[in-house]
């Protein structure tokens, strides 16, 4: 049999054995790796695979230590750790309620506007969830909501961090497809290409995640106006309201300022994204000893959850590498390139098989691990025939965020289903995240229809 035709069928055996081992419970780092190193065998008794070709992996690993990007990852994280303990959520939720309580649908609107605030000053989906399940559900389920409503926007709201900047998720990505997309370009012959840098991503994924919360907010409106009982409106009494306007500066003011600090750096081209990551983590830090929130055993916890996520991240990652390296020796790049670019529909159909095998992969694999495995094996095609690296990135953060959404295997119901009360089921929360699936497959067409949603701001900005 020909060796070219083995190293292709024994690639594509590892990813879906990869898959299938991994829907077993063992740890992904160790997965990626250890099967990669088998099938790597395999392919050295068949002739298709040289394992001296494993001596790249330690010049990639320095590589990655060495990036200065990704120095902003464990910095964001930190900031966002500091943050949830800083109980920033508690008090933005209260004051947020009380100012727009008075209307229908009004303490929903709150928790969206909340989440899209938590994302842009913290980055961290899960814990994102968590905190908003523990103070909003009881909330609203004390203020009449209906049950499946308060947990649809809380799911959804709490998962905006994956596509608000500063996403850890954009960070990884960027890193990623600036690479990958000079690789393929001085393969074309174009040794000047344009670079892609992680503010480019954050520009681009600023309007498509203002798209994501007007969509929820109108749903929200949709729903006061033709089922108010779901969302009533919860009065403030008249002496509370006296000393709204303060509560409102001191909730609101700080975290703003951090936020413009970190994405008005950013975008403004003041500050790299690793030098904006250490201004929010620096003013988180403020923003909690002004709250009285931080104490030696305070930092100490912070610095440990943070170190904690950080080497979670970047072991996957290391693990990666490793299948990355085999999937590609032993032809499989090839093997992707036949299929994608052999789809009916050329590009657009390419792209959107891409889409669907990451958003079936969202139901049993964190986000991380989606794009440290599928981008490095699929971005080079979409590259060469022709995709635009920021468009593909956001395209990805949304698509990766709706199938955290997806009943029943997202991520984001397991978060919420774990701090949820028991008189709210497991169905309930299904139900209630089905119309913001809805809303996020509306929000991946019009980015799949106008292009221009994610890459405008980017050419405005820095090109």
């Amino acid at each position: 049999m020909d060796t070219v035709l083995i190293g292709e069928v024994l690639a594509g055996i590892m990813f879906f054995g990869i898959i299938g081992v991994l829907m077993l419970g063992f740890p992904v780092a160790f997965t990626l790796a250890g099967v990669s190193l088998l099938f790597g065998l395999a392919g050295l008794a068949f002739g298709v695979f040289d394992p001296s070709n494993l001596s790249s992996l330690a010049p990639r690993y320095t590589g990655f230590m060495t990036n200065e990007v990704l120095v902003a990852v464990p910095l964001f994280i930190f900031m966002g750790v500091m943050l949830e303990r800083s109980k920033i959520a508690e008090q933005l939720l209260l004051t947020m309620g009380k100012l727009f309580g008075n209307m229908r649908g009004g303490l929903g609107a709150s928790v969206i506007v909340v989440g899209a605030l938590l994302a842009a000053s913290t980055g961290v989906v899960g814990a994102t969830v968590v905190t908003m399940g523990l103070i909003s559900l009881p909330a609203m389920t004390r203020a009449g909501y209906d049950p499946k409503l308060a947990c649809g926007v809380i799911c959804a709201s709490g998962t905006l961090g994956q596509i608000i900047p500063p996403s850890t998720v954009l960070i990884f990505m960027g890193d990623m497809l600036s690479g990958i997309n000079a690789q393929v370009q001085m393969a074309k012959g174009n040794f000047a290409p344009t670079p892609v840098s992680v503010g480019d991503l954050f520009a681009g994924a600023f309007l498509p995640g203002l798209l994501l919360v007007a969509l929820y907010l109108a749903w929200i409106a949709l729903k006061a106006i033709f089922d108010p009982q779901s969302c009533p409106a919860t009065p403030v009494p008249a002496e509370e309201r006296r000393h709204l306007g303060r509560e409102i500066v001191t909730a609101l003011v700080p975290p703003l300022m951090l936020i413009f600090a970190v994405l008005g750096s950013i975008l403004g081209g003041i500050a790299t994204p690793t030098e904006a990551a250490s201004v929010g983590a620096v003013g988180a830090t403020i923003l909690a000893a002004a709250r009285w929130r931080l104490s030696l055993s305070v930092l100490r916890e912070v610095v440990v959850s943070a170190a904690s996520i950080t080497s979670m991240v970047f072991i996957i990652l290391f693990g990666a590498s490793v299948f990355s390296i085999v999937f590609r020796l032993m032809g499989g790049d090839n093997l992707v390139h036949e299929m994608l670019s052999g789809l009916p529909g050329g590009v657009t159909g390419a792209l959107i098989s891409v889409m669907l095998v990451m958003f079936l992969l969202g139901f049993i694999l964190d986000t991380f691990e989606i794009i440290f495995i599928v981008i490095p094996i699929t971005a080079p095609v979409l590259f060469d025939l022709g995709v635009d690296p920021v468009w593909l990135g956001i395209l990805v953060g949304v698509n990766l965020q709706m199938s955290f959404l997806t009943p029943p295997f997202g991520f984001a119901l397991f978060y919420l289903r774990g701090v949820a009360p028991g008189s709210i089921s497991t169905s309930m929360i299904y139900r209630g995240v089905v119309p913001f699936v809805g809303i996020q497959a509306v929000a991946i067409a019009l980015l799949f229809i106008f292009p221009g949603i994610a890459t405008w701001l980017p050419t405005m900005l820095y090109r």
